[in-house]
């Protein structure tokens, strides 16, 4: 009675875990790129196309499973209520998954629950959860796959997980093929039920990409790789990986080049995975994949100058992962070590995950959407244009048709790119003449400024510091403390 009484705490620490972190939605931190899979999941509402501006096919969102999910939700409970009910879905499918690792990775039922709890608050565990992206359902499918498919040996996970992975993101190529490399490593035996999930799987993306978007890989990578691609030697390479390697490898960013706090967490998770792997135990194999997993990915992202803060969110949780075993797992002074691990760790990066989600909340939803809001009232033809960087909260509220300068959205650019990529911006200004212009800069004071003048005239200018005011004190101290957004100038064309 006491041990089935006992194997329920893991499922209270789940729903603790969700109930303690859905607090953060009062912070309205949702991420820019959410709102772009939003807006193609409406777009499927309204046109029956998988699109961005209408009856256009374009796979806008790098992601294609959370794009039906999305749909789902907007057609359940309606495009001005679905993003609450999406966002506890997330929270609740990430902390599953923390479940599942628990399973995999400790016995006694009290460390499975602190486990989850105190995995489930890192700031990369909150953004996962409350931020809108894909990678909660990510999360959930990959540890899915390593509980059923590889604890349990159940064939149908081995099968179906990895589709569900690849269709989710095609870059999970990374996990799935670590996961059977080192199951092969392991058992010297080749687990035939998960290749054919897996050749299903890549088959089924790379044939959904050709037949509905006539693309192999995804238009958002293509646009990335083209937007963002620089041509650098092996030492320039090396010396750019050193800039950013602290602040997106760890999980706090510092001002500067160099985060200490990055290399002295990274040599306590090594020093923690040593010692665990060194105890022969059943779990080391999911220890071995989820370190390298983590190890891995952030080296072939950051290599590749992929910089945005989302590819790392699953690596820096699991690559903490051996840090919190090691401490459960103390005989001794058992209490004194997870004392020390909330004190020193835990809570101040909780306290500062609280701060950022308050301030870029506030820059985002009440600075940034405030944009899209205005140019909704300002334009009612939803036929109309706007050239603008980035696609995300603009477009959706505003309802406007868009061109992305990135490409991610509208194709055209890319064109632009490849033929002129120092002057595409204006060229695109030229052929596409697009009725609103939205810009960091002064449009007017540019090298293009003499066209911008004659063809289009300045109606708003947004500025953040007008968005740093509350009747909440200490919400205010935290908005100036930490302003959020960039100042904007938005044009109108008058001919």
């Amino acid at each position: 009675m006491s041990e089935t009484k006992n194997s329920k705490i893991p499922r209270y620490a789940v729903i603790f875990t969700v109930a303690f972190k859905l607090l953060f939605l009062l912070t309205n931190y949702i991420q820019e790129d959410a709102f772009i899979t939003w807006r193609v999941a409406q777009n499927l509402m309204d046109y029956g196309v998988i699109g961005f501006n209408g009856p256009v096919k374009i796979s806008a969102s790098t992601t294609h499973l959370y794009v039906f999910v999305s749909y789902l939700f907007n057609l359940i409970f309606g495009k001005e209520n679905f993003i609450v009910p999406l966002l506890v879905f997330n929270s609740v499918l990430f902390t599953i998954g923390s479940l599942f690792l628990s399973h995999l990775l400790l016995k006694n039922a009290w460390d499975k629950a602190i486990f989850i709890f105190l995995i489930g608050i890192l700031p990369p565990a909150i953004k996962i959860s409350i931020l809108g992206m894909e990678y909660g359902i990510l999360f959930f499918l990959e540890m899915a796959l390593l509980y059923y498919g590889f604890y349990q040996s159940k064939r149908w996970a081995q099968i179906i997980f990895p589709i569900l992975i690849l269709f989710t993101r095609i870059d999970t190529v990374i996990f799935l093929g670590i996961v059977f490399l080192v199951n092969i490593f392991w058992t010297k035996k080749i687990k035939w039920f998960y290749v054919l999930g897996c050749i299903v799987g890549i088959a089924v993306t790379l044939a959904f990409n050709w037949l509905y978007f006539g693309e192999i890989v995804n238009n958002t990578i293509v646009a990335k790789k083209l937007a963002y691609s620089k041509d650098f030697t092996f030492d320039q390479n090396l010396e750019y990986f050193r800039l950013n390697f602290g602040n997106f490898w760890g999980m706090l960013k510092l001002p500067g080049d160099f985060n200490p706090l990055t290399i002295i967490i990274l040599i306590f998770e090594l020093l923690c995975f040593i010692y665990l792997i060194r105890q022969r135990n059943k779990r080391n194999v999911f220890l071995w994949v989820i370190f390298i997993f983590g190890w891995v990915k952030q080296l072939v992202f950051l290599s590749q100058k992929s910089l945005f803060d989302w590819y790392y969110w699953v690596p820096q949780v699991l690559l903490f992962v051996p840090v919190v075993i090691f401490v459960l797992e103390q005989k001794e002074k058992k209490k004194r070590w997870l004392s020390l691990l909330i004190v020193i760790y835990i809570i101040p990066m909780l306290a500062f995950q609280t701060v950022h989600s308050i301030a870029t909340g506030n820059g985002e939803w009440n600075y940034r959407r405030t944009i899209g809001l205005f140019l909704n009232q300002y334009e009612k033809d939803k036929n109309q244009w706007i050239f603008l960087e980035p696609a995300g909260y603009v477009p959706y509220f505003s309802g406007l048709k868009t061109i992305d300068e990135v490409g991610l959205v509208d194709k055209k650019v890319q064109e632009e790119i490849k033929k002129d990529k120092p002057n595409f911006w204006i060229n695109t200004v030229k052929n596409r003449k697009p009725k609103y212009l939205l810009s960091y800069d002064d449009l007017f004071a540019s090298k293009n400024g003499t066209y911008i003048k004659v063809h289009y005239k300045l109606i708003k200018e947004f500025r953040v510091k007008d968005h740093l005011k509350s009747d909440n004190k200490i919400l205010e101290k935290i908005y100036i403390l930490k302003p959020s957004g960039t100042d904007y100038n938005l044009y109108e064309r008058v001919d």
